[in-house]
């Protein structure tokens, strides 16, 4: 009997610092076949200063290189272990794991893109095979080098109404448009948590608004929220990427708002770059806009996202069967198995390569 498709382990290190997510599916990298297994480890108070330390460099001196090797082996350890210990907990045999490293910098301009994870060494120690460095391979062939979700997108959305669209709100938001006639399109829309998560954390010394409590209570300055639309940006036609740290600077806008009324403020926007690019650049208004990753946890962020989508249905990816705190484990699960397959996971339409092209590195046990 032909037994179609492979256990996939996900692992996704995520720049909200909101913890690594791991994720078993089934999938033979064209379909999700089954969910089997799905958590949340959080980062250590350790590494996150580690990471803070690196976050945003570069390989450009010797000085730079070494710091990040080193931060790339403590991160790479970290993975080991929650990889061996999913597999003690797992009844299940794991044919591959895929991971996308926390990413440190990613600049589709330069070109460069670095994320955390040493593929040799952890496939080497965990006796697996590993899949990682899902950028690298597009940002080479010219191409912005992410979204690379929008395979993913478009095999759940097999029983979706077309056309739908899927945002998936991490540390930065990002759009999947599938049309009638199963087109897509994919790029960055804007700013995701992060941008949020950086007025907490300067302000109120919290990681995130938790469940958007703080910006509920405060007021929307809605001139502030124009101001920030400005950003060049916006204006750039898809295929788009959003570097690291493209939105850093608008943050001085919020500064001199109450707590409260910055992270309203910081939230609408965030809000308002999602909405601005479904109404501008998709070929047709979808019918429907599912709300993926860490953003769909936020009710204030989701309340905002729908008042300015009156006339569209907006709901949340638990509500579709679709999980929120691991979606980006289960992309990463599904591409490892498409770079298996020989699949490709950027297009002209998402990224801006000249073809489809296959991406990630294998390295075997």
């Amino acid at each position: 009997m032909l037994i179609r498709g492979l256990n996939c382990l996900g692992l996704m290190g995520t720049s909200t610092f909101g913890g690594v997510e791991l994720a078993l599916i089934k999938t033979d990298g064209i379909d999700v076949i089954e969910r089997k297994k799905a958590y949340v480890v959080p980062y250590t108070d350790y590494l996150k200063d580690l990471i803070n330390s690196v976050y945003g460099l570069q390989k450009d001196s010797p000085e730079h290189e070494n710091l990040l090797k080193n931060v790339d082996k403590e991160v790479s350890d970290f993975y080991i272990q929650l990889i061996n210990d999913f597999k003690k907990d797992c009844d299940q045999n794991i044919d591959v794991v895929g991971i996308d490293g926390l990413t440190i910098l990613h600049n589709p301009n330069i070109p460069y893109t670095y994320q955390l994870g040493n593929g040799r060494y952890i496939a080497e120690k965990v006796g697996i095979k590993v899949v990682t460095h899902f950028r690298n391979a597009d940002i080479c062939s010219g191409g912005q080098g992410t979204p690379i979700s929008c395979s993913y997108f478009n095999s759940v959305a097999i029983d979706e109404v077309k056309p739908v669209a899927f945002i998936n709100i991490s540390g930065k938001s990002s759009i999947t448009w599938i049309g009638s006639f199963g087109e897509f399109i994919g790029f960055d829309c804007g700013p995701g948590d992060n941008f949020i998560n950086n007025w907490t954390a300067k302000h109120a010394h919290m990681e995130n608004d938790y469940n958007g409590r703080l910006a509920i209570m405060g007021n929307v300055h809605e001139k502030i929220v124009n101001s920030l639309m400005h950003h060049k940006f916006f204006a750039k036609f898809p295929p788009k990427a959003a570097y690291t740290g493209i939105f850093a600077d608008k943050a001085e806008h919020l500064e001199g708002l109450s707590l409260e009324d910055g992270a309203a403020t910081a939230t609408a926007f965030v809000a308002e770059a999602i909405c601005y690019s479904i109404c501008l650049y998709l070929p047709e208004l979808p019918k429907k806009v599912i709300i993926c990753g860490k953003g769909a946890a936020n009710p204030t962020l989701v309340r905002f996202i729908r008042m300015r989508l009156p006339n569209i249905d907006v709901s949340l990816s638990k509500e579709e069967g679709i999980p929120i705190d691991t979606v980006n484990a289960e992309i990463s699960a599904f591409l490892s198995a498409r770079t298996l397959y020989s699949l490709p996971i950027t297009f002209p339409s998402t990224t801006g390569v000249s073809q489809p092209i296959p991406g990630g590195e294998i390295y075997e046990a």
